[in-house]
């Protein structure tokens, strides 16, 4: 496999990947903003999944969105070797692919869990359940403590680009340029700034579970709804916040439908940063004619 072409299996894989993205989350969204309005307590991405076993499609909708989610992992496994979005081998394309490298594995790791669920095995269940799992297991090793907090660090980090990659508009450097995607960008900027903050208090959960060596500390998208919900005002945060998890999810249709893959399309096609950095050359020449 030439690092230099991407199989042409990858754009398809991609774009189910990042549709079954979506609708996980759309069920998480939905779930908080019924909470926040109904009362009580949001699901995390385990427990939302849970909730289709209850319909009459539910345990075949568990079997796709699992595929879906080995899908989005095979995709960013792909990437990151290939380097298919042109980040390099310098440090900061470094830790670009091992960022990508690390989520293809968390959604692997997700798509097992969907699996178990989808041939009814509920020992699972619970979001919490699954991440102080994995605390347990970390914080048993040889400096497991050192470790959980690191991975906190890490995980706090990734919360944090995804506020700065809304703040900055990275992401219109891989979406198509098109008038829908103008449309949507609010409600994307939104999507990523919400899931930003439930990656930063989920890091914060393992940095404390690793500092206090206490896995029951650990805690994944349903303890950060949990820790929302319990602040002044938390009914309306975590409707807010559940928005913002649906915006997430528009976000995970918007790339699996206006993705653009640099190694596969080439250097030709507009994307929403090449449209913007044109529209604002555009009007810096029409400003310096109307100059004296």
């Amino acid at each position: 496999m030439s690092k230099e072409q991407a199989p042409g299996w990858v754009v398809p894989v991609m774009r189910f990947g990042y549709s079954a993205r979506g609708v996980v989350y759309i069920i998480v969204g939905g779930l908080a903003v019924l909470a926040a309005w109904r009362g009580g307590s949001a699901e995390g991405t385990t427990g939302a999944l849970q909730t289709l076993k209850g319909a009459p499609w539910g345990y075949a909708a568990l079997w796709i969105i699992a595929i879906g989610l080995f899908a989005y992992a095979v995709w960013r496994l792909i990437d990151a070797w290939m380097d298919l979005e042109n980040y390099g081998t310098d440090m900061k394309g470094i830790v670009a692919r091992t960022g990508q490298t690390v989520t293809g594995l968390i959604h692997a790791a997700l798509g097992v869990g969907t699996i178990r669920m989808a041939m009814g095995d509920s020992s699972g269940s619970g979001d919490g359940g699954g991440t102080q799992s994995l605390a347990s297991r970390v914080l048993a090793m040889e400096g497991g403590a050192i470790i959980m907090m690191i991975l906190g660090v890490i995980t706090m980090g990734a919360g944090i680009y995804y506020g700065y990659k809304a703040y900055a508009e990275k992401y219109k450097e891989h979406l198509r340029g098109t008038s829908t995607t103008e449309k949507l960008d609010p409600a994307i900027k939104a999507g990523l700034v919400a899931h930003g903050i439930v990656i930063v208090l989920i890091g914060t959960f393992l940095f404390y579970a690793g500092q206090n060596t206490d896995p029951g500390q650990a805690g994944g998208i349903g303890a950060a709804f949990d820790t929302v919900r319990a602040q002044p005002f938390g009914r309306i945060l975590l409707g807010l916040l559940g928005l913002g998890m649906l915006g997430f999810a528009l976000y995970c249709f918007v790339e699996a439908i206006y993705r653009v893959v640099p190694r596969v399309a080439g250097d030709s096609v507009t994307t929403l940063a090449s449209k913007a950095k044109s529209r604002a050359e555009g009007e810096a020449r029409r400003a310096a004619a109307r100059m004296p």
